[in-house]
């Protein structure tokens, strides 16, 4: 039973994930597209945190939490460059 919800579960965020690349590149303005990129990094978030569970294991867990710390950290670069034209003052 587990392996058909973690296969409707990979489906879904493939899913998600697909129309996040179709949003990327028809949003309307760069905003839009730095919120893209953010789902998609928690939709990437997901489908780690899925394999983990399919494979047993916690290292998963520790790459998911990884790819959160980049992905906060790449969001929040590219919301400072848009507010002031620089990352590193």
């Amino acid at each position: 039973m587990l392996s058909y919800a973690l296969g409707f579960f990979v489906g879904s965020i493939a899913l998600a994930l697909i129309l996040n690349l179709w949003r990327l590149f028809t949003a309307p303005t760069v905003t839009d597209r730095i919120l893209t990129l953010d789902t998609m990094t928690v939709n990437v978030i997901a489908l780690v945190v899925a394999y983990g569970i399919w494979a047993g294991t916690g290292l998963y867990l520790e790459v998911a939490v990884l790819f959160a710390l980049t992905g906060f950290v790449g969001t929040v670069a590219y919301c400072k460059y848009l507010l002031r034209g620089s990352i590193i003052e």
